[in-house]
């Protein structure tokens, strides 16, 4: 993303009304914030879908492999050690640990609703599902593995007749890699709140919930927020009013973001917008995991991408909305 579409989102930030003055929605306003039914479907935020033309037995083998240590370099570490599914696909550690308690470099992102993203990785580094499995297979702070241990055992396990009665052959890296991708994809969170008030239920959303959309969507978070996953889809930078890293007092080489993997000077501190769908089950937020607190995060959000100091009371309320964006009930379990 050169400097001139860093100005052009700048600009579609401010022109979406979080310019300075007071919010546009005032409190207790609910019976002004009714969205006709047959306007819904041309909301910022998209309803959620049930994934399509995925192999069961695929999404059953890949299930079993993300819960299973025999990935990594000790048998200790899984996907699912990083990405517990119970309590929303993430560990809520500033940054993951792997083998031997080594730390990882950023925060663990959930791992539901992935197949939604432009890319992986807050970097983007990886371009499909399947080029993530690599990633925390092979890194020394993650599973430490290697590609040819990883397959002497399962060669040597029950998954050599599995892999050959699901994909013909014995186990493989891209049969490894497809697997575990395809249960991946089989990861959406279907049937939230607002989902169903996007659907015409209007009782799906209480008040507060309807007024803290309506806040998101005027203070401009809306702007990179958006699509089914509320996020996910766009590249942007960290601290368009303000300077982030510098005030934090600390830098790393994850804070580079997009300049880790492009070497583009505009790219540094651009990151992968995240995905906000289950932002109220996976704290702590950003990508160094710095932020405990979502109500911290939204302060912080609009005072460094937006220009402006939300109020407590909009915040207590786009907290409402968010919890909308998810049915923790609803989730894949263990």
């Amino acid at each position: 993303m050169g400097p001139s579409l860093h100005r052009l989102a700048a600009a579609a930030v401010i022109g979406l009304g979080i310019g300075a003055g007071t919010c546009m929605v005032p409190a207790g306003a609910a019976e002004t914030l009714a969205v006709p039914v047959a306007a819904r479907s041309h909301e910022a935020i998209r309803p959620l879908r049930a994934p399509l033309g995925l192999d069961p037995q695929k999404v059953a083998l890949g299930r079993k492999l993300f819960h299973d240590p025999i990935l990594s370099a000790d048998n200790t570490i899984s996907c699912a050690t990083c990405h517990p599914l119970a309590k929303g696909g993430a560990d809520n550690l500033p940054v993951s640990l792997g083998v031997k308690g080594a730390a990882g470099t950023a925060n663990s992102p959930t791992v539901y609703n992935t197949s939604l993203n432009l890319a992986q990785f807050w970097d983007g580094r990886a371009t499909t599902l399947e080029e993530q499995v690599n990633g925390p297979l092979t890194h020394p702070a993650e599973m430490a593995a290697t590609w040819p241990d990883v397959l002497a055992r399962l060669r040597a396990s029950a998954y050599g007749r599995e892999f050959r009665a699901v994909y013909g052959a014995e186990p493989a890296e891209a049969s490894v890699r497809d697997a575990i991708a395809s249960f991946e994809r089989s990861l959406v969170t279907l049937d939230s709140s607002f989902d169903r008030w996007l659907a015409g239920d209007d009782k799906a959303l209480a008040d507060e919930q309807k007024r803290g959309y309506a806040l998101f969507k005027s203070y401009g978070c809306a702007s990179c927020h958006q699509g089914a996953n509320v996020g996910g889809n766009m590249f942007q930078r960290f601290g368009f009013f303000g300077n982030w890293f510098l005030d934090r007092g600390r830098s790393t080489q994850a804070d580079l973001g997009r300049f880790n993997v492009t070497g583009k000077p505009s790219d540094k501190y651009v990151f992968k917008v995240p995905s906000l769908r289950l932002v109220t089950l996976t704290p702590p937020y950003f990508h160094d995991g710095s932020v405990a607190d979502l109500k911290q995060a939204i302060r912080l959000m609009g005072q460094y991408q937006l220009g402006r100091d939300i109020a407590e009371p909009d915040i207590d309320l786009i907290v409402a909305f968010l919890g909308s964006l998810v049915d923790p009930a609803r989730l894949a379990g263990p």
